[in-house]
């Protein structure tokens, strides 16, 4: 339409101009009939783009607004998926963080309540970034709450999300994904790991690393994930995490690295799992000095003295 309005105007213009000039187009009136017509059409043509520059610029201001606004929505409900707060007096407590690179994206972090008073906990990272990745990382977590919940065994859970995953995107995404289920009464972890980074263990007398580990889901259609277990004790603290931590800063130099993390986390080990996340979140945006890369998602699990403790 404003198109339309152009070219009329132009159209009236140049007759208007025609029928004004039409006793002068001889000797030097003509060129300067010629000058003014010329002069007078591009101050038009320069009104009528102005106004139109005007217009764009309104809509696409509308139209960012709107994508804001859908953007902001969608962080909200990726936010309300996350744990609102953690189960206490089941030998575990928790902290966790969870910072997206663009407002929102494909980390996961989630703590389950189980039957016969288990815990489960898990850690994942979709490929890619923004709202594609959010969508399957939130599929994902429907998945595995529901299989979770009817008690399958570790290799079948791990089976199937992967099953899934691969269906949903034709192997064209894919997750890493560490998942772990503690039985109080036992204090044993059993867990399986689909190419995740491995979670660090410390303890009073101890430093390893969980490092069984299969594939990442969704890249071939059957998998077999392995799965391990480890006796706790006491004050160890589990640390699992996104390469999006210990990759930080590798755009711009060198990486914050898993030797730093490590070195960190022996360091501040026995301090309240709170003010170690914060010290960690503190240290990785320090050695960078720049917005996150990637999307940071960090799960700190310590055992307390008991299993009845409230933690």
């Amino acid at each position: 339409m404003r198109e339309k309005l152009y070219w009329i105007a132009a159209a009236l213009l140049a007759g208007t101009l025609l029928f004004l000039g039409r006793g002068y187009i001889q000797g030097r009136l003509l060129l300067t009939w010629t000058l003014v017509s010329a002069g007078t059409m591009g101050f038009a043509v320069l009104l009528v783009s102005l106004y139109r520059l005007r217009m764009e610029l309104r809509e696409s201001r509308h139209e960012l607004t709107r994508k804001e606004a859908e953007l902001s929505f969608a962080y909200e409900v990726q936010r309300a998926l996350f744990p609102q707060r953690f189960p206490v007096g089941r030998g575990l407590e928790f902290a966790a963080a969870y910072v997206p690179a663009r407002g929102i994206g494909g980390d996961y972090y989630d703590v389950l309540e189980l039957a016969d008073g288990r815990l489960g906990f898990a850690v994942a990272d979709i490929s890619g970034k923004g709202i594609s990745a959010a969508i399957l990382m939130a599929n994902l977590q429907a998945l595995l709450r529901t299989l979770a919940s009817s008690s399958v065994s570790l290799a079948d859970l791990g089976a199937r999300l992967n099953r899934h995953l691969h269906e949903v995107t034709a192997g064209a995404r894919f997750a890493t994904f560490f998942y772990a289920e503690w039985d109080a009464a036992e204090r044993q972890l059993r867990y399986v790991n689909a190419g995740h980074n491995p979670p660090f263990l410390l303890g009073p007398l101890r430093r390893q690393r969980l490092d069984e580990a299969g594939v990442p889901l969704g890249l071939f259609p059957e998998v077999q994930i392995p799965v391990a277990g480890v006796t706790l004790e006491p004050g160890d603290l589990l640390v699992l995490y996104s390469d999006g931590i210990t990759e930080r800063g590798a755009h711009y130099g060198e990486e914050f690295g898993e030797r730093r993390l490590e070195d960190l986390l022996s360091a501040h080990r026995s301090e309240p799992l709170e003010r170690i996340k914060s010290r960690i979140l503190a240290a990785v945006d320090d050695w960078s000095g720049r917005e996150a890369e990637d999307d940071m998602t960090l799960v700190l699990v310590r055992t307390t003295e008991t299993p009845g403790e409230v933690a």
